[in-house]
């Protein structure tokens, strides 16, 4: 019998890269979404079961998660949902998720955060490390929270910032946070760690840091893109 492996997130970037993966890794795969109509041009859809549930109601992600070997969260909030801030809302499904998991009995969490300094933080980053704080707390399933650099990857949303930044502005005068420093990681770097994070002893219950081998600002990764697509500079 195949492990089982829940990805909530599937729809995503990052999600819907790792689904195909983890079945050519020999995981059967369960997707949760709000919305079964979001899988339905993707090429792995009718491996995959689909089920339909909301991380703001608890009581719907139980069955979702019973069986499961690992839990895949992949999931953040960019934004205020109804009158609850995106912290709030991170918050409350997080914990949905932990005590979901923790019912239905599954093996495992793996969260994908973010890589980040000590001291203070942005709200996003913030979040994202309370997030993964939620679920290392949780006593009844052990988690692990893969903390991630900038992902560069066609189609993520630093590199098509990036892109788009750099072609569509030949010069530009940059804001103050290009010069911020940052790991990058390319998204089959990430996608590897991903699949081979449900691997790991079933006692460790820990964060992960992932980052590529060099530390860059962001204009220098601005000007590494414009060298190579012959275009734009950044001062």
């Amino acid at each position: 019998m195949n492990p089982l492996a829940v990805v909530v997130g599937s729809t995503g970037y990052i999600g819907g890269r790792l689904v195909p993966r983890l079945l050519d890794a020999g995981y059967d795969v369960r997707v949760l979404v709000r919305h079964a109509n979001k899988l339905r041009d993707v090429p792995w859809a009718d491996r995959v079961n689909v089920m339909i549930g909301d991380l703001e109601d608890v009581d719907s992600l139980r069955e979702a998660f019973t069986g499961a070997d690992v839990i895949y969260y992949l999931v953040h909030s960019m934004g205020p949902s109804g009158q609850r801030s995106f912290e709030q809302t991170e918050r409350l499904c997080a914990g949905n998720v932990a005590r979901a998991a923790a019912d239905a009995g599954a093996g495992r969490i793996i969260y994908l955060g973010g890589l980040h300094p000590e001291g203070t933080l942005s709200r996003h980053l913030q979040s994202r490390k309370e997030v993964g704080d939620i679920f290392l707390a949780e006593p009844r399933v052990p988690a692990i929270v893969l903390q991630a650099g900038v992902v560069i990857g066609s189609g993520s949303a630093s590199f098509e910032m990036i892109r788009q930044l750099t072609e569509v502005l030949p010069l530009m005068v940059a804001p103050r946070w290009v010069r911020n420093k940052v790991q990058p990681i390319a998204i089959r770097d990430v996608l590897y760690y991903l699949v081979a994070a449900a691997g790991l002893p079933a006692s460790l219950n820990r964060t992960f840091d992932l980052g590529g081998p060099d530390v860059l600002r962001y204009d220098e990764m601005m000007n590494g893109y414009a060298a190579e697509a012959g275009c734009g500079v950044v001062r």
